[in-house]
């Protein structure tokens, strides 16, 4: 997804209006940026504070700004930029982090999102963006166009191999249709896990419908709420902790209300921060299933 992230930026940014900032990574990524708007692209270098910092400022010129990292660099090291720079004037940043869940397995823990939910719903303007294939990332570019305001662009970090463009409507707390099924029953899921997701529609849970919600956060329960009350069961799947994931998320969304949908989980369970391995195998031994 990194590679079509730039490709459709490009497209974009004819209004000159789009900024990129980096941190010392994103190599072999961003340079089809850097050589087309090369007065457009910051490196901030090891220091993500201060490069939340500057795309705030920057944002605050008029301009939409796009803050691309590995998730645990643009989240977690800077979250108090994130917080007071970035949420609390409404400023319209981007942050894009790239592999979400456990996309850098190999890496190891430090190198993991599976917090990254938790921190980033928190903040009361920032929503999230969850694109589990191209045709929702464009989409969700799209969007961010047109509505600017801070939100949190979660990457794959692998490619997908989607050819068709599917133009997608997408919308906070709207969901999409992927595999049809049972009206009543449904698994939902968000982001990279989408193709895990439907395997596992496929072996155990052969006639729920299946549907992805791209967009979520603070300022999209009402729509949630409005969508969860139309089934009678929701199982969620999603490459997060469960604590502060979607899966709570959308549990949060009927609390003090009547609403008697079933809602349960799936997710990444924490022993995974005790192992080192490929995405796949921590996924198959730690993932949703």
């Amino acid at each position: 997804m990194r590679k079509l992230f730039i490709k459709e930026l490009l497209k974009s940014n004819k209004n000159k209006k789009n900024y990129l900032l980096i941190n010392d990574l994103g190599y072999n990524v961003i340079e089809p940026f850097k050589k087309k708007y090369p007065d457009r692209i910051f490196n901030a270098g090891v220091s993500e504070q201060n490069m939340m910092g500057m795309a705030a400022g920057i944002a605050s010129e008029n301009c939409n700004v796009f803050v691309y990292s590995i998730a645990n660099f643009s989240t977690f090291r800077c979250a108090e930029q994130i917080r007071n720079d970035v949420d609390y004037h409404k400023l319209p940043v981007t942050i894009v982090s790239v592999g979400s869940g456990v996309g850098y397995g190999n890496l190891g823990y430090t190198h993991h999102a599976l917090q990254d939910y938790a921190l980033m719903r928190s903040f009361p303007n920032m929503q999230i963006l969850s694109p589990g294939n191209n045709n929702e990332l464009i989409a969700l570019l799209n969007y961010t166009q047109k509505n600017p305001q801070p939100s949190y662009l979660r990457l794959d970090k692998t490619e997908h191999k989607e050819v068709e463009f599917k133009k997608i409507p997408v919308s906070p707390g709207g969901i999409v249709k992927l595999i049809d099924g049972n009206k009543k029953k449904i698994l939902l899921t968000t982001g990279s896990i989408q193709s895990l997701a439907k395997n596992i529609k496929l072996k155990k849970y052969k006639n729920y419908s299946l549907y992805s919600m791209p967009i979520w956060g603070m300022k999209a329960k009402n729509k949630a709420k409005n969508i969860i009350k139309k089934f009678d069961e929701i199982i969620t799947i999603e490459d997060h902790f469960y604590d502060g994931g979607f899966g709570s998320w959308l549990k949060e969304c009927i609390n003090d209300t009547n609403i008697k949908t079933k809602i349960k989980s799936k997710y990444i369970r924490p022993e995974v921060i005790n192992e080192v391995g490929s995405r796949e195998y921590l996924l198959k031994k730690f993932g949703p299933k």
